[in-house]
């Protein structure tokens, strides 16, 4: 039995429907019953967990489990010192010292070794955690999310993009949430022991200005793409409704400044399949 986190979203969908296709028993851990119920029909064990911080729930939901496929909930506005995460780990470290699963598969992510002071400080604190659990743990470093374009394909629509990666013609790894999800079983199949750093990467790299020409593609008209000036990000970001938008800023920063990548030396290296083109043109699609 494989134990999914995270079944509602994206990548948990796809490792979930990959093992369900391969034969594999899954437990689709979800926080409601009616969350729940497409998962029953397609022949999952439910457990529901309502509260990511109730230490019992979550040991029971991974109780017996050949393996786990963990993720947390994003946090794109963490309070100083990324309490909201800490509390989530202390959770689940108690949870895995309870039920001892066979196997961790932690969904973490790009640039997650970096000791420099940006939002994916969050993963470091997992990985650290889970890493002291005393049980075979496979962290997956994915890069950036092609489906992170979701957002903008309204202004595709309208001719132009704006981009906080920059500047535009400026390349980094990118890999869709299919792949991440297909790796993400195939690391549940495998058996090892200790930890285990697999990076993983799309077929190549993508500029914003790629993704611009996805969209024109799809939407069968030019599209544009702007960067949007780094003195303008804090107030824009509170703007939104951010509250401590600095972890956002800095992310940012790593990625477009390079020191945000992935770490390579002693770790594994996989790649996908999926098209930055074809992503794009189901989001052009769904919206």
């Amino acid at each position: 039995m494989f134990v999914v986190t995270g079944v509602t979203g994206k990548v948990g969908g796809k490792l979930a429907r990959t093992l369900l296709a391969s034969g594999q028993s899954v437990r689709a851990v979800v926080r409601s019953a009616s969350k729940g119920d497409v998962w029953q029909t397609r022949g999952c064990d439910i457990a529901i967990v309502p509260d990511g911080t109730d230490a019992t729930a979550l040991a029971k939901a991974f109780k017996g489990a050949s393996g786990v496929f963990l993720m947390q909930p994003p946090d794109y506005d963490p309070e100083p010192g990324f309490p909201n995460v800490q509390r989530l780990s202390a959770a689940v470290s108690a949870a895995i010292a309870q039920a001892r699963p066979d196997k961790v598969v932690y969904l973490s992510t790009v640039g997650a070794q970096v000791e420099q002071f940006n939002l994916l400080n969050n993963a470091r604190i997992v990985e650290r955690m889970l890493a002291e659990s005393g049980i075979p743990v496979a962290f997956l470093r994915a890069a950036w999310f092609m489906e992170n374009a979701a957002w903008d394909v309204a202004a595709a629509r309208a001719g132009r993009i704006e981009s906080y990666l920059q500047p535009p013609d400026r390349a980094i790894d990118m890999v869709s949430t299919r792949d991440i999800g297909r790796v993400a079983a195939d690391l549940l199949c495998e058996q090892w022991s200790g930890v285990r750093v697999v990076e993983l990467s799309g077929p190549r790299k993508v500029s914003p200005l790629d993704i611009a020409s996805g969209f024109a593609t799809a939407l069968g008209h030019a599209v544009d793409v702007a960067a949007v000036p780094r003195a303008t990000w804090e107030q824009r970001f509170r703007s939104e409704g951010m509250q401590h938008p600095q972890a956002r800023m800095r992310m940012l920063d790593g990625f477009n400044e390079g020191w945000i990548d992935f770490e390579r030396n002693g770790t594994e290296q996989r790649t996908g399949s999926v098209a930055l083109e074809a992503v794009l043109a189901e989001l052009a699609n769904e919206q």
